[in-house]
């Protein structure tokens, strides 16, 4: 039997929040424990699962989205331990399934991510996250289309958004207008881009190519369209 009560949910999304904020933090725990020893991942991650896990939980099948076929929850999570110990810099990798302990390691989850999507991983592109519009003051308009930056991100928006204008050629700190949270985030990203694209609005030469010509509300009710609200 699992030894706390999860709050489980047939989904790609749980899977990567799972492993993310609950198994690899247990990971890490008995990796400290270990010192300088190389381990083998799946020898500390398995055993914690199958006891956070039902067996009834782990058998449960989930549709992919974009191809046939569907994968059990166990293939899902434990693919997730490997993907993002390895993707994250959580350990030194010695080869064959062997790691040691890293100290320091620098990541960020959304670039991870966004690797993942680019290598045409599905799983990936079915995380739960937010959907960001910003721009800067100089620039924002009250009756009208203006220049705003639509974006992703797994994490906090601020901290996302900081990071977008972090050495950009501005003196202004930027305005968020907008964060919504959806499920899907990445096709919900490029479904907003590629509407907004097709009533001409996006902005080709603007610095980065997330750039639109539009207003908070059209955003918005891209967004409620997609989420069929």
């Amino acid at each position: 039997m699992p030894e706390t009560q999860l709050n489980f949910e047939p989904t790609r999304s749980f899977g990567y929040h799972f492993v993310r904020y609950t198994v690899l933090p247990k990971v890490d725990k008995e990796v400290e424990r270990l010192g300088n020893k190389e381990f083998l991942l799946r020898d500390i991650a398995w055993p914690i699962i199958d006891e956070l896990l039902t067996k009834e939980q782990q058998a449960v099948r989930i549709v992919r989205a974009q191809s046939e076929g569907d994968d059990s929850m166990s293939s899902i999570v434990r693919f997730y331990v490997t993907f993002l110990a390895k993707g994250l810099g959580l350990y030194e990798s010695c080869g064959k399934g062997w790691f040691r302990a890293k100290s320091d390691a620098d990541f960020s989850e959304d670039d991870l991510v966004d690797s993942a999507i680019e290598n045409g991983d599905e799983e990936a592109g079915e995380i739960d996250g937010w959907i960001y519009a910003f721009s800067f003051p100089s620039i924002v308009k009250e009756n009208s289309v203006f220049p705003i930056k639509v974006g992703r991100t797994i994490k906090d928006v601020e901290v996302r958004v900081a990071e977008q204008v972090k050495g950009s050629a501005t003196f202004e700190q930027p305005v968020i207008l907008g964060k919504w949270q959806v499920r899907r985030f990445a096709p919900t990203e490029s479904a907003i881009h590629n509407t907004l694209k097709a009533r001409n609005k996006w902005r080709e030469n603007a610095p980065g190519k997330e750039w639109f010509d539009t207003t908070v509300l059209e955003v918005e009710s891209i967004i409620k369209f997609v989420a069929n609200e």
